[in-house]
């Protein structure tokens, strides 16, 4: 093995986007262009996204279990081949890396992590809003309702509902319904809130609501699954312009006007 391959030798990790295969990252392209096995994961991630590697041996990680995909892996390791484990959106979010990478630490095999496109920021650019404005929120909270993966007690929608600020509810669509109930709790009935399914892809769908009438609303569009739900006054609400412009105000790189 020449020197310049074995520099390539590792697992990569790659982030494919909210699903708009042109949202995959430059680096994570170019690390499929050369991957000889690709193991994706097929329930989520745009098949477009294969495109980039015609060359690989490709693995649907929806039909493997974790020693499957871990099996994989290190066969194709100790081939001596480059392998692509590909995530939707951005891994580091609800993406089960973490169990793979200790693996893989435990085996001395090395790897990297290439960041995605999560879907929460791609449903933000479908709405045409910013989450942190001036004046309405400077927060973000990310999370989901409990399902089948509990969550912790101290991370309860009630208890992060009571910020009141922008917020990104991912895995939960299915129970809008219980999510609206929790969330009107603390935020106002009148509330804005969105739901966005399948952001970025050709067949993304919005419906737009309050916390009074969304359930409704999404139950009659049929949307059950691979939805991104936004809620907060940044939806829809009057906001103070950022200083960063502001001819006003003078900051590193720019005097204000007299």
């Amino acid at each position: 093995m020449n020197k310049r391959r074995e520099a390539n030798m590792k697992v990569y990790f790659i982030g494919a986007g909210a699903g708009d295969p042109d949202l995959l990252t430059i680096k994570g392209m170019k690390v499929l262009e050369k991957a000889e096995v690709v193991i994706y994961a097929g329930s989520l991630v745009n098949p477009a996204i294969l495109d980039y590697a015609p060359q690989a041996e490709v693995y649907n990680s929806a039909t493997m279990n974790l020693e499957e995909v871990l099996t994989t892996i290190e066969k194709a390791v100790k081939a001596e081949k480059i392998v692509a484990r590909v995530h939707t959106g951005d891994p580091s979010l609800y993406g089960a890396i973490q169990e793979q990478i200790d693996y893989l630490k435990k085996q001395g095999i090395e790897y990297e992590i290439i960041p995605g496109v999560s879907s929460f920021l791609a449903a933000a650019a479908a709405m045409e809003r910013e989450f942190t404005l001036p004046s309405v929120s400077q927060s973000l909270i990310i999370t989901r309702l409990e399902g089948r993966t509990p969550v912790p007690a101290r991370e309860s929608l009630e208890k992060l509902a009571q910020h009141q600020t922008s917020m990104a509810i991912f895995l939960s669509v299915h129970m809008i319904g219980d999510v609206v109930k929790r969330l009107s709790k603390a935020y106002p009935i009148s509330t804005p809130i969105a739901v966005v399914q399948k952001a970025s892809w050709s067949d993304q769908r919005i419906v737009k609501g309050t916390l009074e009438n969304i359930a409704a609303k999404v139950k009659e569009a049929k949307i059950k699954k691979t939805a991104m739900i936004l809620v907060g006054d940044f939806l829809d609400s009057d906001y103070d312009k950022s200083k960063l412009y502001d001819k006003n105000f003078s900051h590193e790189f720019r005097k204000a006007e007299k």
